[in-house]
């Protein structure tokens, strides 16, 4: 792959062949031969039901293997009658039809590809692609990651830690807290992309099934294209110009754009606490963190989630921007753009791996957590003026703020002498003096 042009499926190959069968250039013609074959099948029994021809069923059960064996052979062979055709989806016609020139079904060769346009085939091949590569890849490696989120999650409940706000000690949070805080976020994304209906567009050339009505009036073509769409999983758009509006796969990028933010948003959280000495790093055999510098162990990782997940949703935003805007019936400014349609996602896997990769390096520094937390009673300022203002105290924020605010140093001695002092009762000291930064963290 040294000579690849882009890293999806150059330096990082690896991680991406498993969208080969659904975004390659292979991928996209294989469907193709599956959407004309099923069409094709669908048409001559639907045709032979209502008596406008006289088909064996038999004759078409073989013709599925076409599309279940279909090799690389068979992508070139497309690609070498394309040369002709100057015309990709005409290519696939033919070669069908060469297929089954030597079959039963040879009276019904102008029934392949009767009554379409190209984008019948295109907008119905891509948006299945990207369904199954999504039911099979993308949404099982989301899962696993939010189950390894969780599982952090579980193992650092209730581990106090020092929050910060806007950079500055805050009211203590747990650990465990706040990787649930991610999960919880990306559990909601799953879902509502999960909810995203999948649709396509199947109705000839301008939409509107004009060829099919005219050469066989009283036949319900509408009916018979649901049908069709709904066996492939997909929801066919009732009114469409000659190729699909794209506000579904817009409504894909978007939720995936979010995704990745919020995967973002962790990568530099993660990245932050082991700047911070929160985490350390589990050391790999071999591995060099800096050619300068051998003591180091970079959170690398997390960078290169974090640029993948970047470059992802430049790509996400000029898709979901671009793909649903076309001049009247239509452009073609769609196909180019849609080619690029697995890019992000290739970017996505190799986040997900590096991410999974990460998260399994990482080893909590108790020590330095509890010193922070050691370091910051100023942060127990907060539970104490509200305790105070519970028991009628005048003005208790305004005390603890001229105790607190913008001091170098609060002990825990500073703040033990200030409730000291305080006019309330001894029980009320006593509960205040219960309060210090390791179980100040509330519910989670």
């Amino acid at each position: 792959m040294l000579h690849a042009i882009s890293p999806v499926d150059g330096r990082y190959e690896g991680r991406t062949k498993s969208l080969t069968p659904y975004f390659s250039e292979f991928g996209l013609i294989r469907y193709r031969v599956k959407i004309e074959i099923d069409y094709f099948k669908k048409l001559l029994l639907f045709l032979d039901k209502n008596g406008f021809l006289k088909v064996n069923p038999d004759d078409l059960e073989h013709i599925h293997m076409i599309y279940l064996q279909f090799s690389t052979e068979d992508a070139e062979h497309i690609q070498t009658i394309e040369k002709t055709t100057n015309h990709d989806v005409k290519a696939v016609e033919y070669f069908i039809k060469q297929k089954l020139e030597p079959t039963p079904l040879k009276p019904f060769l102008e029934f392949v590809h009767f009554g379409l346009t190209s984008q019948d085939i295109n907008n119905t091949a891509i948006p299945l692609s990207h369904k199954e590569c999504q039911d099979k890849i993308l949404l099982p490696m989301l899962k696993k990651l939010v189950s390894i989120i969780h599982e952090h999650a579980e193992s650092y409940k209730g581990m106090p830690m020092l929050a910060r706000t806007h950079g500055q000690p805050a009211s203590p949070t747990t650990l465990g807290k706040e990787f649930m805080v991610f999960k919880e976020r990306l559990d909601d994304q799953i879902a509502e992309l999960e909810n995203i209906r999948i649709k396509c567009k199947f109705g000839g050339a301008t939409g509107n099934f004009n060829a099919h009505k005219v050469t066989y009036p009283t036949l319900n073509w509408p009916e018979f294209a649901d049908d069709l769409c709904e066996a492939w999983g997909l929801y066919r758009s009732k009114y469409t110009t000659q190729i699909a509006h794209y506000d579904d796969l817009a409504s894909i990028a978007h939720v995936y754009q979010r995704i990745n933010t919020i995967l973002i948003d962790m990568c530099r959280d993660i990245w932050s606490y082991i700047s911070m000495d929160y985490f350390k790093q589990k050391v790999v055999a071999g591995e060099i963190g800096s050619s300068a510098m051998p003591h180091k162990v970079n959170p690398i990782d997390f960078e290169n989630a974090e640029g993948n997940l970047g470059m992802a949703n430049a790509i996400l935003g000029h898709l979901a921007e671009k793909l649903p805007v076309s001049r009247l019936q239509r452009d073609l400014t769609d196909s180019t753009v849609l080619r690029n349609w697995g890019v992000p996602f290739g970017h996505i896997l190799t986040a997900l791996f590096s991410l999974e990769k990460g998260l399994s390096k990482i080893v909590v520094n108790t020590k330095k957590m509890d010193e922070d937390l050691d370091n910051n009673w100023a942060v127990v300022a907060e539970a104490i003026q509200n305790i105070l203002r519970r028991e009628g105290v005048d003005k208790p924020y305004e005390s603890l703020k001229e105790l607190t605010r913008g001091k170098s140093s609060i002990t825990k001695e500073d703040i033990h002498e200030f409730i000291q002092h305080l006019n309330v009762g001894e029980n009320v000291k006593h509960e205040l003096l219960a309060i210090t930064p390791f179980n100040y963290t509330g519910y989670y």
